[in-house]
């Protein structure tokens, strides 16, 4: 079956998390992605860790069905290799250090004359201009810059995601942007240029605290694990020590809670407690409620309640629990991809379709296409070696 990206082909000056997740999520629909990387070295996410038999768990992540060419940027015959490669691109996606493109001659207006119809995507911590340009970004930092440091944690600390989120935040709008580009490429036939700042990437996630705290209103409170500005709404511990995660949204959902689970009726129609803003207000009191209710209950007959009740509730897993989670397995959701060192399962993507099977290709080792791909862009394997002893690539 025909692929979406089928016959795209993306090249990518990319390192650690945010280009190579934009690109892996292209790669999946089908996109030929050729990832340009250091010689001797590569992404230096590679490094990152060894937790995947030796391998980095955020390359192996972000990584998979694409070909890795080596090649020294700064050497002189590189440019000559960039030039032949984006004769056939659709797509250049880099996330260089600020202006390192443009001195390679890469930016979108050098190469829109030679290459209309080329896409170029740019991705950087806080875009190509204004007073923040040059500084260096981490997913931490964008974090702390973007505000969720100030209403993730506990009351006393805050505390980071514990996944990339500002990365995944700016790999899935450079995604987005770039499919959005392709589809007015076939209206006008040209190419376009996407500016992918972290920041305001990470900024248009945090929509909700930022209006909840409109016009100098007191921002969301850290909340922990419980929903900062709903009530309840968050992890309660049972008799057995057990911790169930639930969710109240409503009216008729709070008179059920306290019906049926509290088996506390009247409850409901205290005023203390007669709406989520007066809920949350006395979430102390109330959690107290709760616990003292929880208590005398193990945690599978907590859940049981609510069940009964309708109310939202959930598992608190961890890493090993995801990797058994049943409705991932009772749905088909794992398969395997190769890697250099053997095969490991990995999630399909969201969004499953009938029309395609998504692609899932090999985790390349490093260089590991180099050759591959000089000889198609016309190179014979003398002139090849030749590169590779001068430390081309």
């Amino acid at each position: 079956m025909t692929r979406p990206l089928d016959g795209v082909t993306v090249v990518t000056l990319e390192h650690a998390i945010a280009a190579p997740f934009c690109t892996r999520q292209l790669a999946d629909l089908g996109a030929r992605v050729i990832k340009v990387e250091r010689p001797g070295v590569g992404d230096f996410a590679r490094a990152y860790d060894e937790r995947v038999r030796g391998m980095a768990s955020h390359f192996v992540w972000t990584n998979r069905s694409k070909e890795s060419l080596t090649l020294n940027v700064k050497h002189p015959k590189a440019a000559e290799v960039l030039a032949r490669l984006l004769e056939g691109a659709d797509v250049l996606v880099q996330n260089l250090a600020p202006g390192a493109a443009g001195r390679l001659g890469l930016s979108f207006e050098a190469l829109h004359e030679k290459h209309p119809r080329l896409v170029v995507c740019d991705i950087s911590g806080y875009g190509d201009d204004g007073p923040y340009r040059d500084k260096k970004a981490y997913d931490l930092l964008i974090q702390s810059e973007a505000g969720f440091l100030s209403v993730t944690g506990s009351a006393d600390e805050p505390a980071k995601a514990g996944c990339s989120i500002a990365d995944i935040s700016a790999g899935m709008h450079a995604y987005s942007s770039i499919l959005a580009a392709l589809l007015q490429r076939g209206r006008t036939g040209k190419g376009s240029r996407i500016d992918i700042s972290m920041l305001e990437s990470m900024v248009e996630w945090m929509g909700f605290p930022m209006y909840y705290a409109f016009e100098g209103a007191p921002p969301p409170p850290r909340a922990g694990a419980a929903h900062a500005t709903i009530f309840p709404y968050g992890p309660f511990t049972a008799g057995d020590g057990r911790t169930v995660m639930l969710g109240v949204q409503n009216e008729r959902e709070w008179e059920a809670f306290c019906r049926l689970v509290m088996q506390r009726p009247g409850l409901a129609g205290e005023e203390r407690f007669s709406s989520n803003s007066r809920r949350v207000a006395q979430r102390d009191e109330l959690r107290a409620l709760i616990v003292e209710c929880f208590g005398s209950l193990t945690a599978e007959q907590v859940v049981a309640r609510l069940e009964q009740a309708q109310i939202a509730n959930a598992s608190v897993n961890d890493m090993h629990d995801v990797w058994a989670h049943p409705q991932l397995r009772a749905r088909g959701r794992w398969t395997e991809v190769p890697t250099p060192q053997g095969a490991i399962p990995a999630l399909l993507p969201p969004g499953r379709t009938q029309a395609y099977a998504p692609r899932m290709d090999a985790v390349p080792a490093l260089g590991e296409h180099t050759d591959a791909i000089l000889r198609e862009l016309g190179w014979p394997d003398p002139d090849i070696a030749f590169m590779r002893r001068e430390g081309a690539i």
